[in-house]
């Protein structure tokens, strides 16, 4: 299973878990999965079937291009992120 860290602003929405684990072999699955174990989480996550505007997916430390359907390994790790933005 993919390990999922959680931002401190939904750790509400896992019990004030830090680290969690989720099943999948893309980002879409992943959130699937997390929604299941933590109602509520894919709401913050997505919108429009797309991964919400300010937010990026990082898996194993590289920001992922493919938003859902980017690929996520059984050993992954796994961060949603806020966009960086700058000039």
């Amino acid at each position: 299973m993919a390990r999922v860290f959680i931002s401190p602003e939904l750790r509400e929405l896992t019990g004030g878990l830090s680290l969690v684990e989720a099943t999948g072999s893309t980002v879409r699955q992943v959130i699937d999965s997390l929604e299941t174990d933590f109602p509520g989480i894919a709401a913050h996550l997505v919108l429009d079937d797309r991964i919400r505007p300010g937010l990026s997916v990082v898996i194993d430390s590289t920001v992922a291009s493919r938003g859902l359907r980017a690929e996520v390994r059984p050993n992954s790790e796994v961060q949603f992120l806020p966009s960086i933005s700058g000039g």
